[in-house]
């Protein structure tokens, strides 16, 4: 007899072998009906598989529906093959190369002689849904490698056989075949094409086969794939609005900055867009003086000995951009770190004189591929909040209280109440006693927990030298971005040779703690473009108010208004144009002005103004002390 023990702890026993879908019905029709996959085992041995599986041994087993975050996976997995099909049924001649799962979809990549229309998009969508519907068998089969290598270059599937020919030779792959349509892929899939209903090609993109830029460009389609109908219509509504908040969109609309041809991957700051900059700078450096740090400046160009010291040149050579000068070898700094040190090392360091907290505004370059460069969220050029603590390994703990604790406020004052926390921990390639490793790990995790922060392990994912938190900030959309980091280093002191005069007399290395809150501020600011969809808080807005006149009878008290607010250290714009005040309302509206003022001949008359708040919201007629009051409340408060 063969026992299978389900996830609500119950037990069912066979005389013999039995599949996965097999165990489904013996439990329900219904069941028998929903299943799209099985999970064989327990913990983390358990295995997705088909559920045309063989189960020939006492086992742990969970039946996987579309209501299981696997479930979404398999389904996913085999839209991408569906995707393959059609356009194979459509484009015989096109080859077929990789397909996997993604946040939210799938793609799939194709080589194929012109490149693909919209119209053809819409025709393999179209030819998709007509072969879900035949509601065709999913089969899996094995084949040694060579023989499979064979079959792949029979049909014509040349980047499949190069695949496969990467694969040992006495290993076995997996072939999955739908109707007329055979694919490589491990699986799991479902068991039919009519489990996938729910899906949508999104566009078509240019990638490199292999991700290598030397090889051909073939084109990638985009797909989402979701367990309901309503879900992918919630997702097509999440995306509308995403775009609508795009920076770059917005960054035209609301002058901020344009990217341009003749600086690929830096940005060209506005006024407007200067005024953002600044304020989050400025903020961020009040920031810094509150809370101990020293702020520092480092120069652009470091000697490449030194990046070969740190170990950066032979790791990060392809991103650095160089330069050269009497025979002397340079680069433009992708990080502030190794400069910092340098600071750190003018004279000798005392026990007394740690934690050591450096704070820089450090502009960086890293030469990033063109196809990866994204508006203002990714580019070559950015200045980031950095920041070095050095201190010793009993303070770490102490220090990340000290910086989760600053992050959260931070955070906050820009909108973002929902963070994530992440630790990362060593690795299977580090340096490093292991003893060292406990100690720095259980002091990220403590100075977490003393936080009263909820937080994830992500096992073997920390730096080679050490363990690292990372802090992802969730937007009004639910995306994640992740922005904020501190990160045990005792590598770079090491290689650099910094050391401090211990209470004992003798020389100690310092750990040194990468840390960061809101990153490039380039990236930070599109994330704040897009989290307040270009409505910026008050004390954000690049001009906080404008005041606008019905007639030119009120232009010298718009004059004396603009006076006042700018004495209040106010961002104020006049508007003394002869257009109609519905024309001026609705222009500096639709530029997100988060407040306007509207004097006719009884404000003037009065001292009062007329306001008007973002969001058509009409706060009435009120004395301008009033309303000085009231936005000045509002910054201070960042409402």
């Amino acid at each position: 007899m063969i026992s299978i023990q389900l996830p609500d702890g119950s037990k069912r026993e066979f005389p013999q072998a039995v599949t996965v879908a097999e165990v489904a019905a013996s439990i329900g029709t219904g069941l028998a009906k929903a299943a799209l996959a099985g999970r064989v085992g327990q913990g983390e041995a358990a295995q997705l598989v088909d559920t045309s599986h063989l189960i020939e041994a006492d086992t742990q087993l969970a039946i996987i529906t579309d209501k299981d975050a696997d479930g979404l996976e398999v389904i996913r997995h085999s839209t991408a093959h569906l995707l393959a099909y059609a356009v194979k049924e459509l484009f015989p001649d096109a080859q077929v190369t990789i397909g996997p799962v993604i946040e939210n979809g799938f793609y799939y990549d194709f080589s194929y002689k012109r490149p693909f229309t919209p119209e053809d998009l819409a025709a393999i969508e179209s030819k998709m849904s007509e072969l879900a519907k035949r509601d065709e068998k999913v089969t899996r089969s094995v084949l040694p490698r060579d023989e499979a290598v064979a079959y792949f270059k029979s049909i014509g599937e040349a980047y499949k056989a190069e695949i496969i020919e990467s694969i040992p030779a006495d290993q076995a792959v997996s072939l999955y075949a739908e109707g007329k349509f055979t694919d490589l892929c491990r699986g799991p899939h479902v068991p039919s094409t009519g489990k996938l209903k729910h899906f949508k090609l999104m566009k078509v993109a240019g990638a490199y086969w292999r991700g290598d830029h030397r090889n051909e460009q073939l084109q990638r389609i985009y797909g989402t794939a979701w367990a309901s109908k309503d879900d992918l219509q919630k997702y097509l509504m999440l995306l509308e609005e995403a775009e609508k908040r795009d920076h770059r969109k917005l960054g035209r609309e609301l002058d901020l900055f344009h990217i341009d041809e003749h600086s690929p991957g830096t940005v060209f700051w506005h006024p407007k867009g200067w005024t953002v900059w600044q304020e989050v700078e400025q903020y961020m450096r009040r920031v810094y003086r509150e809370n101990g740090y020293l702020e520092v400046k480092g120069p652009q160009i470091l000697d490449k000995g030194l990046w070969e010291k740190t170990g950066h040149w032979d790791k990060y050579r392809e991103n650095m951009f160089t330069t050269e000068s009497e025979k002397r070898d340079y680069a433009l700094k992708p990080m502030n770190c190794p400069g910092h040190i340098l600071i750190y090392k003018q004279g000798i360091k005392s026990y007394r004189d740690l934690p050591l907290r450096y704070g820089e505004f450090g502009q960086c370059h890293r030469n990033e591929p063109t196809g990866g460069l994204h508006g203002i969220m990714r580019v070559r050029g950015f200045t980031q909040d950095d920041g070095h603590i050095f201190c010793t390994e009993d303070m770490i703990q102490g220090e990340v209280m000290a910086f989760t604790t600053l992050l959260q406020k931070v955070y906050k004052d820009f909108g973002f109440s929902n963070i994530i926390y992440k630790l990362s921990t060593r690795p299977e390639q580090r340096i490093g006693s292991d003893e060292s490793w406990d100690k720095a790990e259980a002091a990220l995790a403590e100075g977490l927990r003393a936080s009263g922060c909820e937080f994830e392990y992500l096992p073997g994912e920390g730096a080679f030298y050490g363990p690292k938190i990372e802090y992802t900030l969730k937007d009004a959309l639910g995306r994640p971005w992740q922005c904020g980091t501190i990160q045990v280093d005792p590598n770079l002191p090491e290689r650099l040779d910094a050391e401090f005069v211990g209470e004992d007399g003798s020389r100690h290395r310092p750990v040194m703690l990468h840390r960061a809150i809101v990153g490039s501020l380039e990236r930070f600011i599109g994330i704040l473009i897009e989290q307040h969809a270009g409505a910026l808080p008050a004390w954000l807005a690049p001009t906080q108010v404008v005041v606008a006149n019905i007639t030119d009878a009120q232009a010298d008290y718009v004059a004396e208004i603009v006076k006042s607010l700018q004495k209040q250290g106010l961002r104020v714009q006049s508007d003394l144009r002869n257009e109609k005040i519905t024309y001026k309302i609705r222009e500096h509206s639709l530029q997100k002005v988060p407040y306007i003022l509207v004097v006719g001949d009884k404000e003037k008359a009065n001292g009062a103004v007329a306001v008007r708040a973002r969001g058509n919201q009409d706060l009435g007629v009120m004395p301008l002390n009033d309303f000085i009051a009231k936005v000045t409340q509002d910054i201070a408060n960042k409402v």
